[in-house]
């Protein structure tokens, strides 16, 4: 069966055809463009804001003009990231998606259903004629994975609805009503160009096979991070052996828990056999460690070629065991919502982004603001004791739950008229757009929903088939009750 021929078919239908529009984060020229003429061939009003979001209207049918408008608003970038053999360039190729049993998954990278089953909804409540529905905006926002940029810069007047429905969640049965606030923390350091010295042989050694994952929602696994595990390897190395560092590179990107990461390394001669049976029990340990969560990991060392240089060895030693010492995963548990994140750090990607520098991108979350500045303003600190140059992004605010929203009540209704079943009412370790929002729009009533997603930001995303069905079929009734009031 092909992505088209699923049911329901509107959906799948638009889903399939985002799937073939390239979309990276900060490259969202085709997708908006598709967006604009899909609005011309539904005869639809279309406005794009000045950050490149698009606002597509659509009115109530008839007798249900008087009904509150609703937003429905999903982002338009997806998470690029693929298997290290795979070959893919993901500014101009379709994804390669394809149905699985029950599950929608991507050959070798990720499949975009972050976001691309919410542009999907939005766009088929605004081409079914058959739904009953008061006025509806669908919000389409920019550059949400890398930087909220379409959602800091939403215009105060651009949409102008009493309820939003955030179709960016990844649990069906599960409604969300709040978010944690974020905010990266990025370390550079600076190094000397060495020459290599004589006589040396050189090895790379790599991690990988890790399912990494969301930074956000897969925070508690207690996956791998490659970064960590590199690391750690290379600073038993340097207190066994005199090792040089000639190169290092380990994740992408900052809302994603690194699945690769690799070094090249200069040893004398007589040292390589030990190096690599010190290797091959380090990936045993590994290996022992992470059974339960991360059973495919690998740690592997191979002969590599001559680098040109090497990085001078005090900021080497410095940036390993920074590296080794650098906090990750959860810090704290919510005292107010079981089960509940309260604060984490990702250690992201070690990048030698230009000749004399290394950058180290982090990642901190917490529903607690002042949380969420302690976290940061500690990496920030040990990294500087380092002798790297930190500095902080922006950051977001998070989204704090409003148990008495009626949105919320609407929706838990629909779902239990649906499905005779409550589903669960929760706050999301993930950031979503949505605290941003109400800085500009404090009257929005809100909820996140959406199908159930696995694997989010990695290779192995995938979409439960049942689970669009399910969430296409609460999202009509949800719009059928708000119309009726």
């Amino acid at each position: 069966m092909e992505i088209k021929d699923l049911k329901p078919s509107l959906i799948w239908h638009y889903f399939d055809a985002i799937t073939k529009v390239p979309r990276p984060s900060k490259k969202e020229g085709r997708i908006r463009e598709f967006l604009l003429a899909f609005a011309r061939e539904q005869n639809l009003a279309a406005k794009v804001d000045a950050t490149g979001n698009v606002v597509i209207t659509k009115e109530a049918v008839p007798g249900c003009e008087g009904a509150p408008t609703v937003i429905l608003q999903a982002h338009m970038d997806m998470v690029c990231e693929k298997n290290g053999n795979v070959k893919h360039d993901f500014e101009n190729d379709p994804i390669d998606a394809y149905v699985d049993g029950e599950w929608v998954k991507a050959r070798g990278t990720t499949l975009g259903a972050d976001n691309g089953i919410g542009m999907a909804a939005a766009l088929a409540v605004l081409a079914d004629k058959d739904l009953k529905h008061g006025r509806v905006q669908a919000l389409f926002t920019v550059d949400e994975e890398t930087g909220l940029t379409g959602a800091f810069g939403l215009e105060a007047g651009t949409i102008d609805g009493k309820y939003l429905l955030n179709l960016d969640s990844e649990d069906e049965a599960e409604i969300f009503i709040g978010c944690a606030g974020g905010i990266d923390t990025t370390s550079t350091f600076t190094y000397r160009q060495e020459p290599l010295p004589a006589g040396k042989f050189y090895l790379r050694v790599e991690v990988k096979n890790l399912l990494g994952g969301h930074s956000g929602s897969d925070i508690n696994l207690g996956r791998g991070n490659a970064n960590k595990l590199l690391a750690r390897f290379l600073w038993l190395c340097m207190q066994r052996h005199e090792m040089h560092l000639c190169a290092i590179d380990g994740g992408n990107l900052r809302n994603a828990i690194p699945r690769e990461a690799m070094a090249v390394i200069a040893v004398n001669p007589e040292d390589k056999e030990a190096i690599r049976a010190e290797v091959n029990h380090f990936a045993a340990d590994v290996a022992a460690e992470l059974s339960g969560v991360d059973p495919q990991v690998t740690v592997d060392v191979t002969t590599a070629d001559t680098p040109e240089f090497m990085i001078e060895d005090r900021v080497a030693r410095s940036l390993i065991s920074a590296l080794y010492a650098a906090p990750h995963g959860v810090m704290a548990m919510s005292h107010d919502i079981e089960g509940l994140v309260e604060t984490s750090t990702n250690l992201a990607s070690v990048k030698m982004t230009e000749p004399g520098k290394i950058v180290v991108a982090t990642s901190q979350r917490s529903s607690v603001e002042s949380e969420k500045y302690d976290i940061a303003y500690q990496v920030e600190c040990l990294f500087r004791l380092a002798g790297a140059e930190p500095t902080h992004g922006d950051g977001y605010p998070g989204w704090k739950p409003n148990m008495h929203s009626h949105i919320k009540d609407v929706a838990v209704a629909a779902y239990e008229e649906l499905y005779q079943q409550t589903p669960a009412i929760k706050a999301i370790h993930a950031g979503l757009e949505c605290g941003l929002f109400l800085t500009k729009y404090p009257q929005l009533d809100m909820i996140s929903f959406g199908p159930t997603l696995r694997g989010v930001h990695s290779p192995d995303e995938m979409m439960h088939i049942p689970a669009v069905e399910k969430f296409w079929n609460h999202l009509v009734l949800i719009l059928e009750k708000v119309a009726a009031e």
